[in-house]
């Protein structure tokens, strides 16, 4: 009759074969699309959950075989060394796909497991922001390491109804030439080669997010970049245009409020009708709770289609990239360009420094774009409690 820890181990064995499988396709699916497919993920948690069921069984036969004699008392000694091994504690908490155990006797003793733990499938996510920003600029491809644009820098329209034979007024056109540089947004990190081919879910995990933190920071840059060794962010004072509106003009309450409808109109006459309205969350949350103690029907905050509260009937985009206490309400559609150079890319190396020795995989991401301004004008804004 076959030894039932041997017909169990092999289960392991296939458990584990075909967890690899399915992390490698894993890995396939993130590196082309940025994400794994709904099946992929589906039969990993599978696979988790057949991996305690095989712990389970293991269990059970230690257990149930505790009471036996003769033949019986060879395979609960196996069972008693095998299920009282690092190796079965570390399969059956999750932390490794691998249980692999060598019988050194039959007389070994130690602890025995009693109670498998109840793991639950994948993996806590940490925080994560929502990535707002990049998606209400217009995004092009570019194939250089800088961008190189002319923008118009003064515009005095003369133009004037004319008697017939007079002069005609001349109006002023100038241009300046303008280059943003391709800026790099990288880091990295290490993990073991035994992670890697031992916990390809957690290796797979920490892939994503090391591509969340490199577009998370592009985020950050394109709101506040200082434009040095940075994305040059919206809220640079070359960017847009100060609203100059002074806290007197504000009137007694809802004085946010009507700051940001000004500007609104402000953008509407100076030929850039606003297609949104830039703001900290924090700052949103104190404009919300403004509107809860003040008279009821004064204005009203609507949710559109793509679950964005909707402000003067234009969506607010809500960013910790803006900074506190400050606003941009504009045409950001025509004002910026976001140049994709490269995308995010995961590239993975044992050639760094002393990982070949030390079994490490240098895990590295990285995307390349800048952003231009074009059009300042369009964007206005500034101190949302203006003195």
């Amino acid at each position: 009759m076959p030894d039932p820890i041997e017909k169990v181990l092999k289960q392991i064995e296939g458990i584990e074969n075909s967890m690899t499988a399915f992390q490698a396709k894993a890995n396939e699916e993130i590196k082309a699309n940025g994400t794994q497919s709904t099946e992929t993920k589906n039969a990993i948690d599978a696979l988790g959950v057949q991996q305690r069921e095989v712990a389970d069984r293991l269990l059970s036969l230690e257990q149930n075989n505790s009471g036996g004699g003769g033949d019986g008392d060879a395979a609960i000694s196996m069972g008693k060394q095998f299920t009282g091994s690092d190796a079965y504690s570390n399969f059956t908490n999750g932390s490794t796909q691998k249980a692999r155990f060598e019988v050194q006797n039959n007389t070994a003793t130690g602890t025995d497991a009693t109670v498998a733990p109840d793991r639950k499938a994948g993996i806590v996510p940490g925080a994560t922001q929502l990535l707002t920003l990049e998606q209400a600029l217009m995004g092009i491809p570019t194939a250089s390491n800088a961008v190189e644009y002319t923008r118009e820098a003064t515009f005095v329209n003369n133009a004037a109804a004319v008697a017939e034979g007079g002069a005609k007024p001349e109006t002023d056109i100038t241009f300046e030439l303008k280059q943003m540089p391709v800026s790099t947004i990288a880091h990295w990190t290490k993990v073991s080669r035994q992670l890697a081919d031992d916990a390809p879910a957690l290796a797979a995990y920490i892939n994503a997010r090391m591509m969340y933190g490199v577009d998370q920071k592009a985020e950050i840059q394109i709101g506040a970049g200082s434009g040095v060794g940075q994305l040059s962010g919206l809220l640079l004072p070359a960017n847009y245009t100060a609203h100059g509106i002074a806290d007197a003009a504000l009137g007694t309450s809802l004085k946010k409020l009507a700051l940001i409808r000004k500007v609104i109109a402000q953008a509407f006459a100076s030929g850039y009708p606003a297609d949104a309205i830039m703001l900290n969350p924090i700052d949103f949350g104190e404009i919300e709770i403004d509107l809860f103690t003040a008279t009821a029907g004064q204005v009203r905050i609507n949710i559109n289609a793509a679950g964005q509260p909707v402000l003067f009937g234009l969506p607010v985009i809500q960013s910790v990239a803006i900074t506190q206490d400050s606003f941009l309400v504009g045409s950001f559609g025509q004002a910026a360009t976001v140049h994709n150079r490269q995308g995010v890319v995961v590239e993975l190396s044992e050639s760094d420094g002393d990982n070949f020795t030390k079994n490490l995989i240098t895990v590295r991401a990285e995307r390349r774009l800048a952003v231009t301004v074009e059009t300042p004008a369009a964007i206005i804004g500034g101190d949302l409690t203006p003195l």
